[in-house]
């Protein structure tokens, strides 16, 4: 298991237990803007929208909030949206590589409130392209773990052009070239394999393992990025060892 889907898992758990509900379903729903500006409202004819949708009902975000949403996206009724996406480049503790996507209506504001975050939590902002080529655009589908077993999300989602399917806490992670995201997750749910979510992002090439100590500081500076309402996504190349994961989760209980 890579140290994206595990932070994936804790910032879950997290975004439950602390409070931050709210900040999350602005997220979801600042996802469902974009995907119905840049492809209409039709879920039909939009499948990044459907996923956006997915997982904002996956998250628990009310009906009325997402159809708002779709419509403000869609521009119908007058709301437009105007967002940019930004992603920066940085450092965190022990040299753990960041990728820190943005999707602002403000660019000053988001690289003011990234470069703080980074300089109070111990990481740095690197130069473009110093960080990026450590990582590929991937398609990552989590597929519940409840009733489904290995072989038959494999046997699926291998069929269906899929590159790699992992065990995750959630049940498991296929992974896809970014263009086959959508048939792969579509030869999923016709196998009747329900899916947690299905979302492009930048998977780490090369990761590199930290101990118990440079975590909780990595995952520090990633909660202080994620206090932006302008950061959508944080991608990182650390990976945890089943040792360092259990101590991690022994301190929480």
């Amino acid at each position: 298991m890579s140290g994206h889907s595990k932070w994936a898992t804790t910032k879950h758990k997290k975004a439950v237990i602390d409070g931050r509900r709210a900040k999350s379903f602005a997220k979801l729903i600042k996802n469902i803007e974009v995907a119905a500006k840049l492809g209409g409202a039709d879920i039909a004819g939009n499948p990044t929208l459907y996923d956006a949708i997915q997982k904002a009902k996956k998250t628990s975000v009310p009906n009325d909030n997402i159809d708002r949403a779709v419509k403000r996206g869609a521009g119908i009724g007058g709301d437009a949206v105007e967002y940019t996406t930004i992603v920066y480049e940085g450092y965190g503790p022990s040299g753990v590589a960041l990728l820190i996507e943005c999707l602002t209506d403000n660019k000053n504001r988001a690289a003011a409130e990234v470069r703080t975050a980074l300089s109070r939590n111990g990481g740095t902002l690197a130069d473009p392209g110093s960080v990026a080529y450590n990582f590929s655009r991937k398609g990552v589908i989590v597929v519940s773990g409840e009733g489904t077993t290995e072989d038959d999300v494999m046997m699926a989602a291998l069929e269906a052009g899929a590159e790699e399917v992992e065990p995750h806490a959630q049940g498991f992670e296929v992974t896809t070239e970014a263009s086959d995201l959508v048939p792969v997750r579509a030869a999923l749910q016709a196998a009747g394999l329900d899916y947690e979510s299905a979302d492009v992002e930048f998977v780490p090439n090369l990761k590199v393992e930290v101990d118990a100590e440079t975590a909780r500081k990595v995952f520090r500076l990633i909660d202080a990025l994620e206090d932006s309402d302008d950061v959508q996504n944080v991608f990182s190349n650390f990976d945890l060892t089943p040792e360092v994961q259990a101590e991690l989760e022994a301190a929480d209980d």
